[in-house]
């Protein structure tokens, strides 16, 4: 059986909305999404152009859909990376990403800014591991 422990030691300062440590134990299937990014069915960034909060919601939501996909929800998902444009959209990406994970154990993460994303125009992508029983 599949265990998943969420830890945030008490000699590491207390983080604000992921885990430091997910240890995740026995026989289980490890699944990684690729970075998803806010489009659309027809591949088209959603939202009017510098819309973050649209495009961060669409991510998440299109890494849902890629969960769903081999049976497994964001209840399943131990870590995350987020890239975000521009560092001042911490706030509405911790509003978006509260809104889709468990945040009475969310995911190990980590969240950085850089200069632009391969696909021009976009905001945000995250990245995903998830662990589901064998």
């Amino acid at each position: 059986m599949t265990q998943i422990r969420h830890l945030n030691p008490a000699t590491v300062a207390k983080p604000p909305g992921y885990t430091h440590v997910v240890e995740v134990t026995g026989p289980g299937r490890t699944v990684y999404i690729a970075g998803q990014l806010g489009l659309d069915l027809d591949n088209k960034l959603v939202g009017q152009p510098g819309d973050f909060r649209a495009q961060c919601t669409k991510a998440f939501e299109n890494l849902g859909l890629a969960l769903a996909s081999v049976g497994a929800t964001f209840n399943d998902v131990v870590k995350i990376n987020n890239y975000l444009t521009d560092i001042a959209h911490i706030g509405v990406f911790r509003e978006v990403r509260d809104s889709f994970l468990n945040t009475k154990a969310p995911p190990a993460s980590t969240t950085i800014a850089i200069p632009a994303l391969a696909r021009p125009g976009a905001l945000f992508e995250i990245e995903a591991v998830a662990v589901l029983a064998a």
